[in-house]
């Protein structure tokens, strides 16, 4: 089939509504469509919670909101817009609703669910070895856009990060980032797993998440003392990745700021409970294959078992968290 040519000054609208890490990961497919049709106007859609994500991706034009779970209250915005061309990188029922309603040509990837179904709930791994970012792209390929291979941004405004001579004096020799949020309970790093490490680590840890785990960064500290510092909930989505941007290393499990360490290029131990990296969601960093490392219970018959995450272990024995070595993951973080 022939690469589509497009308009002479096309309006392209891509969409993605959520969440935090899925959106980062489409930041290499926005760069690239501005940067190879400089001509085009690039605007982009997201849920409002998340729009801090992309407010400041200087490669997006334009952004449009919604606040609720109602996408149709944007769609007469974006009819205005008149688009050329929309890059549905969400594909569900939502993104499927505004594509419909413009009424322009439209092109989206393969999500695989199928494939992923069959992983978690059958065992039978056929699922393609390439990166979520890889498979994002083959919405673009007929727009003769393609990968330019320098991986994931997120941008922090300098207004709103967190300045170094701001964090803890104990700091000042450097520091390990132990990430304990994430949005299912079988992708957060149990308390007494975090312990664990944090007791090998050379380096003081401080703890990043939201309010909904603080009482488990209370119980790291109470356990750790000086060596670890309770982040959770005291900081905003920026001024988290910004002490990302300073630590040494992070520590995290499949969640957003894993994807936003990627994008700052910063050394991770990505510590995989229910999910697996073979869905295509580990650390993106081109050409960095040394700056990150997938920690994971291998074999373990149950696992995976989700394709999201879960609420439980449905097993009651939680073995692909708490049987991870952390020695293993210990002493690869105290290299950096």
């Amino acid at each position: 089939m022939d690469e589509l040519q497009p308009p002479s000054q096309p309006k392209i609208l891509i969409i993605r509504l959520s969440s935090i890490g899925d959106i980062v990961l489409t930041t290499p497919v926005i760069r690239a469509v501005n940067e190879q049709i400089p001509e085009a106007e690039v605007h982009f859609l997201v849920r409002k919670e998340y729009i801090s994500v992309v407010e400041n991706n200087p490669h997006i034009h334009k952004l449009h909101a919604y606040d609720s779970e109602n996408v149709s209250q944007v769609v007469e915005e974006l009819r205005n817009e008149q688009f050329d061309v929309v890059i549905d990188l969400q594909k569900t029922f939502r993104s499927r609703q505004v594509v419909r309603q413009l009424k322009c040509t439209s092109y989206t990837y393969q999500k695989h669910n199928f494939s992923k179904w069959l992983c978690y709930r059958l065992k039978m791994n056929g699922l393609p070895e390439t990166h979520i970012v890889e498979r994002y792209f083959e919405a673009v390929k007929m727009l003769n856009v393609h990968n330019d291979h320098k991986g994931l941004e997120f941008y922090i405004p300098e207004d709103q990060g967190f300045e170094e001579d701001d964090l803890p004096m104990m700091f000042d020799d450097g520091f390990v980032a132990i990430v304990l949020a994430a949005q299912h309970f079988t992708k957060r790093i149990p308390v007494s797993k975090v312990v664990e490490i944090g007791s090998i680590l050379h380096k003081p840890i401080m703890l990043l998440g939201g309010k909904d785990v603080y009482e488990e960064g209370e119980q790291v500290v109470a356990q750790l003392g000086e060596r670890a510092t309770n982040g959770c909930g005291k900081y905003t989505l920026y001024q988290s990745a910004a002490i990302i941007q300073h630590a040494d290393c992070v520590i995290t499990g499949d969640t957003g700021l894993m994807h936003i360490a990627a994008a700052l290029h910063k050394p991770t131990a990505v510590i995989f409970g229910s999910t697996i990296p073979e869905f295509g969601c580990y650390p993106y960093m081109p050409g960095e294959r040394n700056l990150f490392r997938n920690f994971e219970v291998c074999p373990l018959h149950c696992r995976p078992c989700s394709k999201l995450g879960s609420s439980k272990c449905k097993r009651k024995h939680f073995k692909c968290m708490n049987n991870i070595s952390a020695t293993d993951v210990a002493m690869w973080v105290n290299r950096f």
